[in-house]
């Protein structure tokens, strides 16, 4: 039995609310696959840089996502010295992919890092309590780090605000993607474009 057509076949603005709810669940969701998309940054050299994230936040209505960094890493310095980044999100089972295009912006010492902190769970706190940055080159493999507490120095909550994204559905009655860009002023305009 074919499964049904889903209510935002072909329809453009649906196809976007659609995109925006699947962002949302992905936050609190871990067993989402948006849950944990592909970041392209640049590295030191200008080229790109790829690596999983976990995605801690996101708001429909200013365009932002979130998610967490230790300040050490190539990742950090990369969008600190060029903030333009890419997000890949995509769902096997769901056939849904997006791509997500916006500016990076990094907040260490700030309100938004202080609540991002707050609200991180033990065990991810731990992550930035290592001694030495990420990608550093150690005699051996170090040891699991014991108070999650010294990691906030090292930590960074790196918000993107987004001004396009596309959306892509494979189905095999035909592909449908389509494109939305928002100006300066936040003006959307959305287009089908070819698969």
């Amino acid at each position: 039995m074919k499964p049904a057509r889903p209510a935002f076949a072909g329809d453009i603005t649906a196809s976007l609310h659609e995109a925006f709810r699947l962002l949302a669940d992905a936050v609190p969701n871990r067993r989402s696959p948006f849950h944990t998309p592909t970041l392209a940054s640049l590295d030191d050299a200008g080229a790109p840089s790829l690596r999983t994230v976990v995605l801690r936040g996101f708001d429909a209505g200013s365009r932002r996502l979130r998610f967490h960094t230790d300040r050490r890493s190539d990742k950090a310095r990369g969008m600190a010295r060029d903030p333009r980044v890419m997000m890949h999100f995509y769902d096997a089972a769901l056939h849904i992919q997006l791509r997500v295009v916006g500016q990076a912006a990094l907040h260490l010492d700030d309100a938004v890092a202080d609540a991002a902190w707050a609200a991180s769970r033990s065990s991810s706190r731990m992550c930035y309590a290592a001694p030495d940055a990420s990608g550093a080159i150690v005699p051996a493999p170090p040891a699991a780090p014991q108070d999650a507490e010294i990691g906030r120095p090292h930590f960074a909550a790196v918000v993107i605000g987004f001004h396009r994204l596309e959306w892509l559905w494979l189905a095999a009655a035909g592909h449908q993607r389509a494109r939305f860009i928002w100006d300066e002023a936040g003006q959307l305009t959305a287009d089908w474009i070819a698969p």
